[in-house]
């Protein structure tokens, strides 16, 4: 059955200011939904003018917004600085996490000389290793593998079939979603008389709190020191980052990125889905980088950086591309017609 907030229970739990106008009857909200397929039982958000003729049309109940924006409906409202931010909190809210059981599953395998705290869950068919650390709170789901000398920080969150590899340490209210491995070897080989040579891997992934990962997302061990990532970072899916990078925290990438090795990342940076960043470069604090930027250089000064090319019909871009590889000589020729021109202008005034 659909739990119902009336707008003052909501604003009681998150703040902000209830508006309802004209609306004097208490109004109850079942769910949330975006401003154009939101029905009378929803509150919908609405965060940039753009949106102007959804929240005009939209049939939802109520709906979270600026104050400067009030004018632009006779919905009833909840006012708030952060109208994004209090969306994500009061789908929270409205829509909380499972609730687990404290047990471990007589199918799970444990290892010996663990460490567990209290309130701990071990789904079915999960693999804990030896000499693990649980602190308080962790939830293992059904068909993790977590390897020797692990340890997971209280209250982190490991979705089904997640693998932790040998020595990581992840902090504490982490998530790790279903498919993403921590800790592999890195890509690391040398080149002898024409054949590669595996160098071991025998750094760690360390992790801080708050650190989200997305599903099938890679993080490998380092080579000689670790991988680190720092407190607050948020990864999407299909992410590689590979061995000894660090990231700096609350950093957020998108899906699909791939980050080479010993590549340092600052803080608060925002990576744009299938981005790619060259080994070895330093990105400083407060990067953001455009989606599909390849980066081929380290970034000294924070602000935006893109490095694409418009998509064009593919004759198009082939002239395109023949034109870029041809920039040299044509700026060549530009620097001789302008010493020719500046060469008959001096002819001329004499």
């Amino acid at each position: 059955m659909a739990q119902h907030f009336t707008l003052q229970e909501i604003v009681a739990s998150l703040g902000g200011q209830v508006d309802v106008g004209a609306h004097a009857a208490p109004l109850n909200v079942t769910r949330m939904a975006s401003l154009a397929q939101a029905q009378s039982d929803a509150i919908a958000f609405f965060n940039d003018t753009k949106y102007t003729q959804s929240l005009q049309a939209t049939q939802a109940a109520a709906v979270i917004l600026r104050a400067e924006h009030r004018h632009l409906t006779a919905l009833p409202c909840i006012v708030t600085d952060n109208p994004y931010a209090y969306f994500a909190k009061l789908s929270a809210l409205m829509n909380p996490p499972r609730v687990y059981l404290d047990q471990i599953h007589p199918s799970a395998v444990i290892g010996n000389d663990g460490q567990f705290a209290n309130a701990i869950t071990i789904d079915a068919l999960a693999h804990v290793g030896h000499r693990v650390t649980l602190g308080e709170g962790v939830r293992i789901g059904a068909g993790c593998v977590v390897e020797d000398d692990v340890t997971l920080g209280a209250h982190t969150v490991l979705e089904p079939r997640v693998v932790v590899k040998h020595g990581s340490v992840i902090g504490s209210h982490c998530h790790l979603f279903s498919g993403c491995v921590i800790g592999n070897d890195g890509f690391g080989y040398a080149e002898e008389q024409g054949q590669w040579v595996k160098i071991p891997q025998i750094g760690r992934v360390v992790i801080g709190d708050h650190v989200d990962i997305g599903a099938n997302t890679t993080v490998d061990r380092g080579a000689l020191d670790d991988t680190v990532i720092a407190d607050g970072v948020k990864l999407d899916n299909l992410i590689q980052v590979a061995h000894n990078v660090r990231i700096g925290a609350h950093t957020v990438i998108a899906g699909c990125v791939g980050i080479a090795g010993s590549a340092v990342i600052g803080a608060h940076c925002k990576i744009g889905g299938a981005a790619m960043i060259l080994g070895h470069l330093h990105i400083v604090d407060g990067v953001t980088i455009s989606p599909g930027s390849m980066i081929m250089r380290s970034i000294q000064q924070a602000g935006t950086y893109t490095a694409l090319m418009p998509f064009q019909k593919h004759e198009d871009w082939l002239r395109t591309a023949a034109n870029i590889r041809h920039l040299e000589q044509h700026n060549l020729k530009l620097k001789q017609l302008e010493q020719a021109i500046s060469n008959i202008q001096k002819h001329s005034e004499d």
